[in-house]
């Protein structure tokens, strides 16, 4: 199906070109959200007559994008979920999770607007990507931890592997000081029974 963008669609097109997609996606998608029309003859001459004031209005919107990107871009947002002690998720971070750890961040970001390139189902520094305007995007990172601590952990570089190394190192390194306690506890025990007899008297004398 042909249609006429009326408005930059990505791995698509510009405003004001036509294009051959998938009737489905054209049904479904472009026609659908108003982000294009039909090619015949009504609709060339719709858009010829409003081309003017769309172009207008989609430099109006791309300024006021450009603007929150420069605040947005390289934000960080935590986002607290349960998780194994291997870092698994019991469940994923969804783009409504990432809209509205953004929005209480005082950003206004959209779920619509999330694009996630996989599933979000470890603990850890994800990337994802808000597209703010179609032809204004910024990339945010989610840090995914099961508390805020271990979030400012993981914000200094230390990954949950890292996190459960030094847990394990630091009980070790304690049941070895109690041990090593013991053990000195019962060698003074041991020290005060055997002491050393005093030395015989020599014939000599």
């Amino acid at each position: 199906m042909d249609v006429i963008l009326l408005e930059r669609v990505a791995k698509l097109g510009q405003m004001g070109e036509v294009v051959s997609v998938k009737p489905g996606y054209a049904r479904n998608y472009l026609l659908a959200k108003g982000k294009a029309l039909r090619v015949n003859e009504a609709n060339m001459a719709r858009f010829e007559a409003e081309k003017a004031q769309m172009e207008a209005r989609n430099l109006e919107t791309k300024k006021e994008a450009e603007k929150l990107a420069e605040k947005l871009d390289g934000q960080t947002f935590i986002v607290i979920r349960s998780a194994s002690d291997a870092g698994s998720l019991y469940g994923s971070v969804t783009p409504r999770d990432i809209a509205d750890a953004a929005t209480e961040e005082g950003f206004s970001v959209d779920k619509r607007q999330v694009v996630l390139m996989g599933a979000i189902k470890e603990l850890g520094l994800h990337d994802a990507t808000v597209v703010l305007h179609p032809e204004v995007s910024v990339t945010v990172t989610l840090n995914v931890a099961r508390s805020t601590e271990e979030a400012e952990l993981q914000a200094s570089g230390k990954s949950i592997q890292d996190l459960a190394a030094e847990e394990e190192a630091a009980a070790e390194f304690e049941i070895q000081e109690l041990f090593d306690d013991i053990g000195a506890a019962g060698v003074e025990d041991f020290g005060d029974d055997a002491a050393p007899a005093p030395a015989a008297e020599s014939d000599d004398d």
